[in-house]
């Protein structure tokens, strides 16, 4: 009894290995039944035995008649041969049968783990992305934009998600990939396992994507810890992530480690909605520099410039625009002073379509100098903003917006209850005050008389549903609107969204600027991952101390309605000692998607600018 269990344990045992096994003990039967079959007609049938070429021959009839049974309707021969031939077809039948049942389960379970995405991807130089929110859209898109250039790139995807959900998912969204081949794989980024199944070794750069929930930056911060902890094959290529709150920022970092860059995705939706609260238009500029659509920003090695001023650099180029100088020693100048010489070790940032689009002119292109309007300062004035709600960045946003305010002037917050932070804000240029007002009800906007302010703010509600939060700004932005209408357009406007769709309905309120922070943090997560040296540009840019983007009035460089070129805009902001890369068309400035915005424009192609047009440079702070 226990060496029949025994046996049964271990036939039960090899049973248990999967398709492998199965398919064995099949082929053993078959020996089985062919061995006995054609030794049973050896022994009973010596004259079928010799007219069919012995125990070989049998054998192989046998083996004939297990496979096909349609073999044996030509047989002949004494009844116990074909008995014999009748057995071995019978038993070939199950056999046969049970062998495609066997290789069909066997079939379907490798499909199914396929399916979920648990084999290793064998790539090199791909970008490889952690996690999964509703950004993976617009960073799939990006990186396919970016690498139209390339004969052949790849994005490999690690979530904790079904792998064909994914992959259906991304299909849909962005149906075109072009040369660029998306692969999903199922696992958790958190455990070393899985992260080897997208081969970070030989990957271009990692992406830690941050899914803007409660906990996304807990999550941020443990699988920066992992990549940081892994033992890498080789150097470890850059990794890039973001964190939602500020204060997460210097523990995301030590867990980055020293080649990881991490950046702060409170800190730069606060600094853009404050930019551009004062530069109207200013979030479609910067969508289109952290977009691969369009002009971006490039570091382009020029030798030949060697010894020119940045000044006479400007109008060297045939394509592309310099903002800046990459130093040698790794130091980013934007808008540096017009005579500052080109060393040989220095590269220089261009705006451009594409690298492959950047490239110098034999000569400078003719400046129409009658068009040029002679440089005059205008004194600035203290300005009066209205900020529309509340939420975790609003305290931030009045603190940097004191740092570019002039003294004497005014902000005053609209909320339905005084927040208590407001009182611990302290302002040296500003002088803050609060209104009560339920900012969807259409008389408390009234009441608080909008048409006494140059900008107003709206800031998204974040102690709610994102959705629900969009919905609420979006019905305080047609009142504001509609208020404007009747007032005569007095005042600017600039809104926080959470979703770019959203953002694309509410352009109906025709809004002056729409900041979605999560989507400009995607875009510059995706930047960062194709050139991590676009950082120190994108910060300095940010920094309020040094050059800004600005839209101003394009009568104060060229003469209204005068024909001239972009040259000779480029001319006219460089005797500000300013750097002009665009402008914006006044009538064209409600239109998407460009709104009205042209940067990187041909140099010598005419151009007529008019009054209520605008010159996109790089300045100081005013």
């Amino acid at each position: 009894m226990k060496r029949r269990d025994r046996l049964r344990y271990w036939f039960d045992s090899t049973m248990d290995r999967g398709t492998p096994a199965l398919i064995g003990w099949l082929a053993l039967a078959s020996v089985v039944l062919i061995a006995v079959t054609a030794t049973l007609v050896v022994l009973f049938t010596d004259t079928d035995t010799e007219r069919n070429g012995g125990w070989p021959g049998v054998a192989w009839m046998s083996l004939l008649r297990a496979l096909d049974p349609g073999t044996m309707g030509s047989d002949t021969g004494t009844p116990v041969f074909l008995g014999l031939m009748l057995l071995v077809t019978v038993g070939g039948i199950f056999i046969v049968s049970a062998l495609i049942g066997v290789l069909t389960t066997g079939l379907d379970h490798r499909i199914q783990q396929l399916r979920k995405g648990r084999s290793r991807l064998l790539e090199r130089g791909h970008t490889v992305v952690l996690g999964w929110s509703e950004q993976i859209f617009t960073v799939v898109e990006e990186l396919v934009e970016a690498n139209q250039s390339e004969r052949r790139s790849c994005v490999a995807v690690l979530a904790d998600r079904d792998k064909v959900d994914m992959e259906e998912q991304i299909r849909m969204r962005v149906p075109d990939t072009g040369r660029t081949k998306v692969i999903c794989r199922s696992g958790n980024p958190l455990k070393q396992d899985d992260l080897e199944l997208v081969s970070p070794d030989t990957a271009k750069s990692v992406m830690v994507l941050p899914a803007f929930g409660p906990d996304s930056d807990t999550t941020v911060i443990k699988i920066l810890l992992v990549l940081n902890n892994r033992p890498w094959a080789k150097a470890r290529p850059p990794v890039v992530a973001a964190v939602q709150n500020s204060g997460n920022l210097a523990a995301a970092r030590l867990a980055a480690g020293p080649s990881g860059l991490v950046i702060d995705a409170d800190d730069l939706a606060v600094r853009l909605v404050v930019q551009s609260h004062r530069q109207t238009g200013l979030s479609t500029v910067w969508n289109e520099l952290l977009s691969f659509y369009g002009n971006e920003f490039y570091i382009h090695r020029a030798p030949t410039l060697t010894g020119t001023t940045y000044g006479d650099a400007l109008n060297r180029y045939q394509l592309g625009i310099p903002v800046g100088l990459h130093r040698g020693d790794g130091r980013i100048l934007v808008n540096p002073p017009m005579d500052t010489v080109i060393a040989a070790d220095d590269r220089v940032v261009v705006v451009a379509e594409d690298d492959a689009l950047i490239k110098l002119a034999h000569s400078a292109p003719p400046v129409v100098e009658p068009a040029v309007v002679e440089p005059s300062r205008r004194p600035p004035k203290p300005g009066r903003t209205l900020l529309v709600g509340w939420n975790a960045r609003a305290a931030k946003v009045i603190e940097l917006l004191d740092r570019f305010a002039l003294p004497g002037s005014v902000l005053d917050v609209a909320s339905p209850a005084r927040p208590a932070a407001l009182g611990d804000i302290a302002t040296v240029n500003l002088t803050v005050g609060h209104k009560p007002c339920e900012p969807t009800g259409r008389q408390p906007l009234e009441d608080l008389g909008p048409g006494g302010y140059q900008h107003i703010i709206v800031l998204s509600d974040d102690a709610t549903d994102p959705e629900h939060a969009d919905n609420r700004t979006l019905v305080t932005l047609l009142h504001l609107r509609d208020i404007e209408v009747g007032l005569g357009d007095p005042y600017s406007i600039v809104s926080e969204m959470n979703h770019d769709n959203n953002r694309e309905v509410a352009q109906v309120t025709k809004a002056d600027d729409f900041i979605v922070s999560t989507k400009l943090v995607s875009l510059l997560l995706t930047q960062l991952s194709e050139d991590v040296n676009v950082y120190a540009l994108i910060s300095a840019l940010f920094d309020p101390e040094g050059a800004e983007i600005y839209l101003k009035p394009a009568a104060d460089y060229l003469r209204p309605g005068a024909r001239a070129t972009f040259a000779t805009a480029i001319e006219a902001a460089r005797r500000r000692g300013e750097t002009a890369i665009g402008y914006r068309l006044g009538r064209d400035r409600d239109v998407p998607p460009s709104y009205g915005i042209h940067l990187n424009p041909p140099k010598a192609t005419p151009l007529t600018l008019h009054e209520h047009d605008q010159l996109v440079v790089l300045a100081g702070q005013e």
